[in-house]
């Protein structure tokens, strides 16, 4: 179902116009990542820590919420699915939703639960540290339920369905087995993001995009080498009876495994690394896009490659617009 392997006779670049209006419904765990930029120039007389003099501040959408800005800064419609909680940080990730125009009926608000926060301190271009604040057991609260049963009403309504999973509750064992049931009725394009308490529980997608770490624990092989990644990267198709595995390898590139036994590696394109905080999310997102497009599997690849080439020369989670990626690939000289 979409992105099919077959020859390519339409340029990589042409498909990004076509982008624009696919319908992409996105389930997955939400997040609003704060980032504190700051200069260090003394040593706390407290603790030997840094003093970070904070000069700025701001939120930007994190998690699932990240794939979704990634999506309409290329150019894609998107309804999203997930929860949040009933406080500040829930409001304000809803805010930034939907000044990106992103339909957010299935964004569920817990009374239980709080919005998941990442805030990360930053200063001379480096991390100094993440804090994390995190929901209970989110997969039980009655937002996740409501949120998880508006995703299985609008199945129809689009051209390719991402499941973002960060593990942090939406996405249950039990969901992922009903959409392969309904795919096995009735084929639609589902790529998933896959993430370790699931590994045993997905099956049939169009596409799951691992990175390195997770394709070696999901598939039981130690990648090392060329011929330990082919290896694992035939056994995560086996296993998850997919159409096709895409295994991002940072600065090694991605590593695309079809289920006719094809292979394609792609080499890095970035220039510059300075983050690759989101990377995975752009990935996808493009990935998602080019398939709902129509384009073919090893077409996707090459777009997501360049996509997520650009984003790491950025600082925190970013994105990539369709005009971006388009310059790149016309000033690579990519046909």
């Amino acid at each position: 179902m979409g992105g099919r392997l077959r020859a390519r006779t339409v340029a990589p670049e042409s498909w990004i116009g076509r982008f624009r209006g696919c319908r992409v419904l996105v389930a997955g765990d939400l997040m609003l990542d704060q980032f504190v930029w700051g200069t260090v120039e003394r040593i706390s007389p407290e603790a030997p820590v840094p003093v970070v003099r904070v000069t700025d501040e701001g939120f930007r959408l994190g998690g699932a919420a990240n794939v979704m800005a990634n999506l309409r800064a290329l150019g894609g419609a998107v309804i999203a699915c997930g929860t949040v909680g009933n406080d500040a940080a829930g409001r304000d990730l809803l805010s930034l939703l939907r000044e990106l125009g992103i339909a957010t009926d299935g964004v569920c608000r817990s009374r239980t639960d709080r919005t998941i926060r990442k805030t990360r301190v930053l200063a001379q271009q480096q991390q100094m540290i993440r804090l994390d604040r995190e929901p209970g057991d989110g997969a039980r609260s009655a937002a996740a339920a409501r949120a998880r049963g508006h995703l299985l009403a609008r199945l129809r309504d689009v051209d390719v369905v991402v499941v973002s999973d960060y593990g942090k509750g939406l996405i249950t064992p039990e969901l992922l087995r009903v959409l392969s049931e309904i795919r096995r009725r009735r084929p639609f394009a589902l790529v998933i993001d896959p993430k370790d308490a699931n590994f045993a529980h997905y099956s049939g997608a169009s596409l799951v995009t691992p990175n390195r770490e997770e394709a070696s624990r999901a598939a039981g092989i130690a990648i090392r080498d060329r011929a330990s990644l082919e290896r694992a990267g035939r056994e995560l198709v086996r296993r998850w009876n997919a159409e096709a595995v895409l295994i991002t390898r940072g600065e090694q590139g991605m590593s695309l495994f079809v289920n006719d036994g094809t292979t394609r590696h792609f080499p890095t394109v970035a220039r510059h690394v300075f983050d690759v905080t989101g990377a995975g999310d752009t990935v996808i997102a493009t990935c998602a896009l080019a398939i709902a497009a129509g384009a073919d599997l090893p077409t996707a690849a090459i777009l997501a490659n360049h996509a997520a080439g650009l984003v790491v020369g950025e600082v925190g989670t970013a994105t990539v617009s369709a005009a971006q990626l388009r310059a790149d690939l016309r000033q690579r000289g990519v046909k």
